[in-house]
């Protein structure tokens, strides 16, 4: 089996390459990696299986039709995480995010037409839904995004089943829960909070903190992806959620507890433009159909994961000047 595994140099991309090709029992699996390498992509995400035969990295673009060809042929399954994920950003200049996770996911699926690839699986997010003040999401709720990132994901997502109801072509979409694990690129709240308190300085709380989000371990996320990968119908949507939700606030307060800190390292800041309330996905389905259930429990997630960040601060602080130099 060959699989196309576009941002499989960012956080959640590599993580899912770093667990398939971990599989010894898996010899003949084949994984080409596609990354651009903007500032979130990062080879060291990948080193760990450096010399690895069954593993192919190309640098490159989702909208280059050229390399698209030349990659596409031969390949049983494209899984496609490459997108710009990061809120704060979209709202600040929402054209690469348009460019990006609309117009690259078109590119891919019409490579994937051309080529006769036999699945496609596209993660997305349960940003798409909007905002919930109370229960959760299932699958056929309305899409009603509210950030620019938001709603170009909930175009591509549109585009993908499309393709199905179109072409026939056979794709699956996972929506996830704000995921968190290792590798995290350090824009996002986790590894923002704690390489800042690493380093001694405060942290930013948008608002009062009061918004909800649901928390899923990378790894088990991934596996997630795979159980859809593997046994998903054609044409369906997956939630895939963590089933721990925590205010920003409580979050915050876990994260100084792990570093012995109070209040006085939280510098409250305006809130964010648009800022969704509560996030809750209904992740029966994909429990019910596929097995899916997560395994990590959030206290001792977090708790790795901040030992992480402390054990590797040569993997985060160059990212941090990176991230700083693009704004």
């Amino acid at each position: 089996m060959h699989l196309l595994v576009t941002g499989g140099a960012g956080f959640i991309g590599s993580h899912y390459v770093r667990m398939l090709l971990g599989d010894p029992g898996r010899p003949e699996l084949r994984v080409t990696v596609l990354d651009k390498l903007t500032y979130a992509g990062n080879p060291a995400n990948l080193a760990p299986l450096a010399g690895d035969r069954r593993l192919e990295f190309r640098q490159g673009d989702i909208n280059d039709r050229r390399l698209l060809d030349e990659l596409l042929p031969g390949v049983d399954t494209v899984v496609h995480f490459a997108a710009e994920s990061h809120v704060d950003r979209s709202i600040a200049d929402g054209s690469e995010f348009v460019r990006t996770n609309v117009l690259g996911t078109q590119s891919l699926l019409d490579a994937a037409l051309r080529h006769g690839t036999g699945r496609f699986v596209h993660v997305s997010t349960d940003e798409v839904y909007g905002s919930i003040e109370h229960g959760s999401w299932p699958e056929t709720h309305p899409l009603q995004p509210n950030s620019p990132y938001a709603a170009s994901k909930a175009a591509a997502d549109l585009m993908v089943l499309a393709y199905h109801r179109t072409h026939g072509l056979d794709v699956s979409i996972t929506r996830c829960s704000n995921n968190y694990g290792p590798r995290q690129f350090p824009e996002k709240v986790v590894p923002l909070f704690v390489t800042r308190l690493i380093e001694g300085r405060t942290v930013p709380l948008y608002g009062d903190g009061a918004n909800v989000r649901d928390w899923l371990h990378v790894a088990d996320h991934c596996r997630g992806i795979e159980l859809v990968r593997a046994k998903g119908q054609p044409g369906e949507v997956y939630n895939l959620g963590g089933g721990t939700e925590l205010s920003n606030r409580e979050l915050t307060e876990r994260l100084l507890r792990a570093f012995g800190a109070d209040w006085s390292r939280v510098r409250q800041v305006p809130d964010r433009k648009g800022h969704d309330l509560r996030y809750s996905v209904d992740w029966s389905k994909a429990r019910e159909e596929l097995g899916y259930r997560p395994r990590q429990e959030l206290a001792a997630g977090l708790a790795a994961t901040v030992d992480w960040y402390r054990e590797n601060p040569g993997w985060w602080r160059p990212l941090q000047q990176r991230a700083a130099a693009t704004g």
